[in-house]
């Protein structure tokens, strides 16, 4: 068996947060608005959550739905957004922007970047709305700070992208494809016994900590249910 997997819960606000933690979660990916897919949280949300719990928590940078960063000025308030999350106490975050032709836009991931200052960063699911995923990594590749890649192998979920997960998997060793590889989008328990045999050790949920939807808290159960299928 590999490595004990890493499970990351969405969270929402310091309730979530305390939940995740006590249900087994390693780390958190701060959020707001997920009827927008997830966009970056307050402030004052970062550094309570920062205050309530003391496993890793991620924080995403995205100001608007979809994968666009938008014109200039929107690149600007995104940066302006990567200063306030680190003065809130914020030392990893996750982004992802890709141009109106599926292709990673370079410019803006470099230019947020710049402004987390060597922090740990996620590439998250826009990877899977690219073009060619294998360019995008290619690109990405040297990066200062992209540890991890979260995706599910496809836009549809991770019963469509599971053949592409498993292929990735086996290519650690090439330029591009060093990042941690963290499943997420449509992930089920049913999914983690082929994924950890391939050695993957990076889990996401959201909705699966909430059974209650996304109008509920995390609960602190499902994630335990989860950290005992990842230790399994």
């Amino acid at each position: 068996m590999s490595k004990r997997a890493v499970l990351e819960v969405i969270a929402l606000d310091v309730e979530d947060a305390v939940a995740a933690q006590a249900g087994g979660a390693d780390r958190l990916e701060l959020v707001t608005d997920m009827a927008a897919d997830g966009l970056t949280p307050p402030a004052g949300t970062v550094a309570a959550i920062r205050a309530a719990v003391d496993i890793d928590l991620r924080v995403m940078l995205r100001l608007t739905d979809g994968f666009a960063a938008g014109a200039a000025d929107d690149v600007a308030r995104l940066v302006e957004a990567a200063g306030r999350m680190r003065e809130a106490g914020a030392e990893q975050f996750v982004l992802g922007f890709l141009d109106e032709h599926g292709a990673v836009d370079l410019d803006t991931v470099e230019r947020v970047v710049a402004a987390l200052d060597g922090c740990r960063w996620t590439f998250h699911r826009a990877i899977d709305r690219a073009g060619d995923r294998d360019a995008l990594r290619k690109q990405l590749a040297d990066l200062p700070g992209l540890d991890t890649y979260l995706t599910a192998g496809a836009a549809g979920g991770v019963d469509e992208g599971l053949p592409t997960l498993l292929a990735e998997a086996a290519r650690a060793d090439e330029p591009g494809y060093a990042q941690h590889l963290l499943v997420g989008g449509g992930l089920r328990l049913d999914h983690v016994a082929a994924l950890r045999a391939a050695g993957i050790d990076g889990f996401h949920i959201g909705g699966a900590a909430r059974p209650a939807g996304w109008a509920r808290p995390v609960s602190a159960d499902a994630v335990s249910a989860w950290r005992r299928a990842l230790d399994g």
